[in-house]
């Protein structure tokens, strides 16, 4: 079996993902082609894994350009889309996986036109709510319904994948245009939540299934360090861990400035992923620590946390849920998304969004009364293996 896959990135979770799918499909004698656009992260660095680099670093900034004057976001990218598609036909693949479409390093016409002309199985793994609106990868905070039915005034259209005019109704209308039709198609999804939108939206005439985003647990585990002593923080003090990459409001900064103080002086917080800017917004007492590429020093991290909080108001899934349960920490979160999904009562609490109150009551009990144990929530991560995960893809490929 043959299998090519295209995402928007190499790195971050949604390269994990692709090339862990990759590992064990190779492993299990298929033959596999991974394609990503080259992009700021990959520029100069390339991840260790083989992959076929879609166009050029400047030819995606002016497709960026483009659908950022014109607000057609993947409309563009004619000559690399072109031979991307001459590698894929000489490939001549069973099965295309496509993950990320979105902002701008492909032509979406070309890509669909060509899967339907040639007939060929697709599996999509959708990582947001990009593929069935007219603009947005998410509209929780917008409070917005009108990607069911057909999107106009987007609320959202000078946000990513940002653009000068709203063209949210005619992208609404191609995206149906060009998505639905496909001969024999599956859509993926990481939640259950994001499948019960999926059934609501363009693409409601596709099987879903759900198979949840998987980590190396062989890397976030229970981790031994001396990182507190590092961060200077006392030995009776407890440490609230948060994690995310992007701070905003969408993330919870604002949630976050406010802990030190209802927390008390018992209560250390530290934040990491965070840059200059973050930094500038951060009360004084809670220690900043900017984005880190190494997962090791993450485990770290979390193991040495008491509890890890994830105030996020927009999210999938919420890959920090898994990492910081896989290391033995338990998690208290905002009722967000797919976020719920990742933990059981053993492992983690949901609060109401914006309950901060109620968050900081959790943040104490579990601190405090220690009901939440380290191997209740290692063994509630155990199924959120990426090697498990990437056989239940090679189940849905041979399917």
């Amino acid at each position: 079996m043959r299998v090519v896959e295209i995402n928007g990135g190499v790195f971050g979770s949604t390269g994990k993902i692709m090339f862990s799918i990759a590992k064990a499909a190779r492993e299990s004698g298929m033959e596999v082609m991974c394609a990503s656009p080259i992009t700021s992260t990959n520029r100069n660095q390339d991840p260790e894994e083989e992959y076929y680099k879609i166009g050029s670093y400047n030819g995606r900034r002016l497709s960026v350009l483009l659908g950022t004057v014109t607000g057609y976001n993947g409309c563009f990218s004619y000559i690399a889309t072109k031979k991307l598609l001459k590698e894929i036909a000489k490939f001549h693949p069973d099965i295309i996986h496509l993950h990320n479409l979105h902002n701008c390093y492909i032509n979406l016409p070309m890509l669909f036109k060509f899967i339907k002309k040639n007939h060929i199985r697709t599996i999509w793994t959708l990582h947001d709510c990009w593929a069935f609106t007219g603009n947005c990868p998410h509209f929780t905070l917008a409070k917005c319904d009108k990607w069911q039915k057909g999107c106009y005034k987007c609320p959202q259209y000078k946000k990513y994948p940002a653009s000068i005019f709203d063209n949210s109704t005619k992208m609404w209308k191609l995206k149906k245009k060009w998505f639905t039709g496909v001969e024999n198609m599956t859509i993926v999804t990481p939640s259950q939540w994001l499948a019960n939108l999926v059934k609501k939206s363009i693409l409601k005439e596709y099987p879903v299934e759900i198979i949840n985003n998987g980590i190396d647990l062989n890397i976030f585990k229970p981790t031994q360090s001396d990182i507190r002593r590092q961060l200077g923080i006392k030995p009776n003090k407890y440490l609230v861990l948060g994690v995310a990459f992007g701070w905003n409001y969408k993330k919870g900064l604002d949630v976050f400035c406010s802990l030190p103080k209802m927390l008390g002086d018992n209560y250390q917080v530290v934040l990491v992923g965070t840059d200059e800017d973050v930094d500038l917004k951060l009360p004084s007492n809670i220690i900043s620590i900017h984005r880190t590429e190494s997962p090791l020093k993450l485990a770290e991290l979390y193991s040495a946390a008491d509890v890890m909080v994830n105030p996020s108001r927009e999210d999938t899934f919420g890959m920090v849920n898994i990492e910081s349960i896989s290391c033995g920490t338990p998690v208290v979160m905002f009722s967000t998304g797919g976020c719920p999904e990742c933990i059981d009562s053993k492992s983690g609490v949901v609060v109401p969004q914006d309950d901060i109150e109620k968050m900081v009551y959790w943040i104490k009990r579990i601190c405090e009364k220690k009901e939440l144990l380290e191997k209740d929530c290692v063994y509630r991560a155990t199924s959120f293996s990426n090697r498990v995960k990437s056989l239940e893809y090679l189940e849905l490929y041979k399917g």
